[in-house]
């Protein structure tokens, strides 16, 4: 019997469905901590703008610290308890905010210090994770996976961003935290229940300079894989940037409640459902190489909006950017992500993800501190001007190259470019 008419992926693969609530709630969390935690330093600890900025990228400097290593060790262990561990420690540090809170010991240095390591959890969750869903459906269910987890993790982060606004209202926000602590133990069981098995790396005797060095290889050495990779570390550049201070830019230019920014933000975060829902299917009807031209460079100049929010009606137009914003890089993450699972030979996905995932996220800290300075010399209006001007600029880099003359994204496996030997790649079956 088909696949299709069997049903869709959630009714007809457990493993995938408990895959998939875990991740959900696991952004569910994440999201609520989004709002959450800039509140916190706002209203609890009265923290400046620059601050705000730090705490931002105290979230994302793992990724730079660390985020080569990873690849290399996802890679050589099983990646399911990777993503257990990275949840259970995230759940202990979120739940110690409110409980040091209550003891009269927060402060904005604990706050930082729970982002970093909350981020270091992270880096090893979301590059395992990356890596794990290839050997968790066949190659022909992986674009409806793809779809499925970046609209439901676009479903939960609306649900958490407007969360995170009305607990901070009626709870405050530091409570926030105990919610995000509880997403990480529902995503804990719904990991440990899966009964997918992963195939056993093959053993490597090879030192880890040389696997990192394989996997920014991979990445400098294809047109396709450096292009988008260097258009993710332009974008987050720009998306942080406003990002990070859109909360402070809210609250104190806009003059909105608590519960409104969360609010706010959550309609705005909508368009991330659109995203995931129009990604293939426009994909299919144009190129997916054309789409994404389409969401990154088109759909995200609407960006240009958000500065010019006011309060009353004013409203309108930052729901109309970010509900772009949001569009956009939903349905590009839906692309690129179906591309680089069919893309990537299977034994070096996480060392790719983590080699692209370094810049890429690398600047997203860079863009929050940027932004905590623009702030404070410039104020918040100009700041949001110039960050959200640089979204659609990032999308230049895919027009002059190899996306830009293209109809579709490669579908066919890359030749293995690293020079290492066959046997170090996981078998075809682990796909399945």
């Amino acid at each position: 019997m088909s696949a299709a008419a069997q049903g869709g992926l959630l009714r007809r693969n457990r493993d995938f469905r408990l895959f998939w609530c875990g991740e959900t709630a696991g952004k569910f969390g994440a999201s609520v901590t989004g709002v959450a935690l800039p509140l916190i330093a706002v209203s609890d600890l009265h923290a400046s703008t620059f601050e705000i900025g730090l705490l931002n990228a105290a979230a994302w400097t793992p990724w730079l610290l660390i985020g080569l290593p990873a690849g290399v060790w996802v890679d050589r262990l099983p990646r399911r308890p990777i993503m257990m561990a990275a949840a259970a420690i995230s759940l202990l540090l979120f739940a110690a905010v409110p409980v040091a809170h209550r003891l009269g010991m927060l402060s904005t240095g604990l706050l930082l210090t729970v982002a970093l390591l909350t981020g270091t959890a992270a880096v090893f969750f979301q590059t395992a994770y990356t890596a794990y869903l290839p050997g968790l459906l066949s190659p022909a269910d992986q674009p409806e996976g793809n779809a499925k987890l970046h609209g439901s993790a676009s479903a939960a982060q609306i649900a958490g961003l407007g969360s995170g606004g009305l607990v901070a209202q009626f709870a405050g926000a530091v409570n926030g935290m105990f919610a995000n602590a509880a997403t990480f133990l529902v995503s804990l069981v719904c990991l440990g229940r899966i009964r997918h098995r992963e195939t056993p790396a093959p053993r490597r005797e090879r030192a880890l300079r040389r696997e990192v060095a394989e996997g920014l290889r991979l990445v400098a050495g294809d047109g396709w894989l450096r292009s988008l990779t260097l258009f993710g570390a332009t974008s987050n550049l720009a998306l942080m940037g406003y990002q990070s201070v859109q909360v402070a830019f809210l609250v104190r230019e806009v003059g909105l409640g608590s519960g409104t920014v969360g609010g706010l933000i959550a309609t705005a975060a909508s368009g991330g459902i659109a995203g995931a829902f129009a990604a293939r299917r426009i994909g299919a009807r144009i190129g997916t190489a054309r789409a994404l031209l389409l969401f990154e460079l088109g759909l995200s100049t609407l960006a240009l909006l958000i500065p010019l929010t006011t309060d009353g009606a004013g409203l309108l137009l930052y729901v109309a950017g970010g509900f772009s914003v949001s569009a956009a890089v939903v349905a590009g993450n839906v692309l690129k992500s179906g591309f680089q699972q069919s893309y990537c030979p299977p034994g070096l996905l996480g060392r790719l993800t983590a080699s692209a995932a370094v810049l890429n996220y690398g600047t997203i800290p860079v863009g929050a501190v940027l932004a905590g300075i623009l702030g404070t010399t410039l104020g918040l209006r100009p700041a949001m001007w110039i960050t959200t001007a640089g979204v659609p600029l990032a999308a230049l880099v895919l027009l002059f190259s190899p996306v830009g003359r293209s109809r579709d994204l490669p579908a066919t496996r890359l030749a293995d470019v690293t020079g290492t030997d066959s046997d170090d790649h996981a078998p075809a079956a682990a796909l399945r």
